[in-house]
């Protein structure tokens, strides 16, 4: 039997189909209003949330590339100061004091590399001196294998498979490449220095910031930019006007001077060759250790210096291990008999050991927080400050030529500084503009 049970509680006086706030003043908005309303005027929290977090990437992006510039900055004096000791130094050790022996002094001076990192150690344990050693080793160890892991996978951000996968073979392929690009092109400058003319060697040399820039666009993807190739070109003529400003000219006047004229052409144009091939493969070192050894884009300023200092001490130990095969090879064939230097040799020796690792650690933090071009562009600022040196030693005032030169120079590396620097601004703005719309895409 079916039995029809009436609503429970329900009025049958048609208020069933009253609203239950028949009384409330602001009525709802209806949805297809909404809707049609939002295509016009976003709802304010869509609105803000894209502008603050835009605003706070722009500053975020200005204040990392700022601090970035003014660490690379400090570097870069440091740099110039320690070259212009280098310089004075081995020029005194070579022609004052007699000890000539180009291959050894560059095993030297690059084997004194691997001191990059202990002293960079012993800094850093100063600054964090409040922290066990095993934590503060544990923390160093940590942020040394994470960042090559960084350099290996050329990403900041690290998958778990990079982080679980050594860095070790990878940093040793790498340092024996770059290591060996750099002795090649370090040993063309002491081999051409006795076949050509110091002008030439210097002009030809220093060529070396046109090929980085060229080697940076097929390996380091850099745009083709008229500032940049302006730069890199006003910075080689004033490099050929101070070469090549008042260079005397010699006449042969007879027979017998005429053919000494030849040979020292012949050995002219031999050691230009060679030194050309050296500045090609200095270019092709600073885009190599850019590419390869340096931390991606976006890594901290202080990171990537830590980093560069201790990937320093990998090309020094991996020189001081490897490079002294030629030492006894050269002695027994004569074309370098070893000897080891005593007294003031000895002394000079030293501090323009240190003066370079010095260098070559302030240049390779250069190169890592910065670009090989500007990097090779600044490298040029010191032929003008050892003539000013050589000024205040020897008394002999500047022609007009270095001054020029110098001016030109200097005019060179600012515009490219500049260059630089709004690139790096983008190239940062443009990451975090990136992270942010995938994290907005992760919610």
């Amino acid at each position: 039997m079916v039995v029809n049970r009436p609503p429970m509680h329900r009025p049958t006086d048609g208020r069933s189909q009253q609203p239950l706030l028949k009384d409330d003043p602001s009525p709802r908005l209806d949805r297809s209003s909404f809707s049609h309303d939002t295509e016009h005027r976003p709802m304010l929290h869509h609105t803000r949330r894209p502008t603050i977090q835009s605003r706070n990437s722009e500053y975020d992006a200005a204040q990392a590339t700022r601090k970035k510039y003014i660490i690379a900055a400090g570097f870069l004096l440091l740099s110039l100061a320690s070259f212009v000791v280098q310089t004075e130094t081995a020029v005194y050790i070579q022609h004052e004091l007699h000890w000539d022996k180009p291959y050894c002094m560059l095993y030297i001076t690059h084997g004194s590399w691997s001191l990059l990192w202990p002293f960079q150690l012993l800094i850093l344990r100063i600054q964090k001196r409040k922290l066990s050693w095993a934590a503060f080793w544990r923390r160093h160890v940590y942020l040394v294998k994470t960042t090559a892991q960084m350099v290996q996978s050329q990403d900041v951000h690290l998958t778990s498979r990079d982080s679980h996968r050594s860095p070790v073979p990878y940093m040793i392929k790498t340092t024996a490449f770059v290591t060996t690009a750099l002795t090649v092109a370090g040993g063309s400058w002491y081999l051409a220095v006795n076949l050509t003319t110091a002008s030439d060697l210097t002009a030809i040399y220093n060529c070396s910031a046109f090929f980085a820039y060229a080697f940076s666009i097929p390996l380091l993807k850099d745009k083709l930019r008229l500032d940049k190739i302006l730069s890199v070109c006003v910075a080689i003529i004033g490099v050929l006007i101070v070469a090549y400003g008042d260079r005397p000219s010699k006449v042969a006047k007879d027979g017998s001077a005429k053919t000494g004229v030849d040979e020292e052409a012949q050995n002219r144009l031999l050691g230009n060759i060679i030194i050309g091939i050296g500045s090609v493969l200095y270019g092709l070192y600073e885009v190599l250790y850019k590419r390869f050894a340096c931390p991606p884009e976006g890594t901290s300023a202080g990171r990537g210096t830590i980093f560069a200092n201790t990937f320093g001490s990998m090309i020094g130990c991996f020189t001081l291990c490897v490079l002294w095969i030629p030492i006894p090879i050269l002695h027994m064939l004569g074309w370098e008999t070893f000897r080891v230097p005593t007294g003031e040799a000895a002394w000079m020796l030293l501090i323009s050991v240190l003066a370079n690792a010095t260098f070559s650690g302030s240049f390779l933090v250069l190169i890592s927080l910065t670009s090989p071009v500007l990097s090779s562009v600044a490298a040029l600022l010191t032929i003008f400050l050892v003539a000013i040196v050589d000024w205040i030693r020897t008394g002999q005032a500047l022609s007009f030529s270095s001054i020029v030169g110098g001016v030109l120079i200097m005019a060179a590396f600012f515009l490219l500084s500049w260059s630089t620097y709004r690139e790096m601004q983008e190239e940062r703005r443009k990451q975090l503009e990136n992270d942010q719309v995938e994290s907005e895409s992760d919610e």
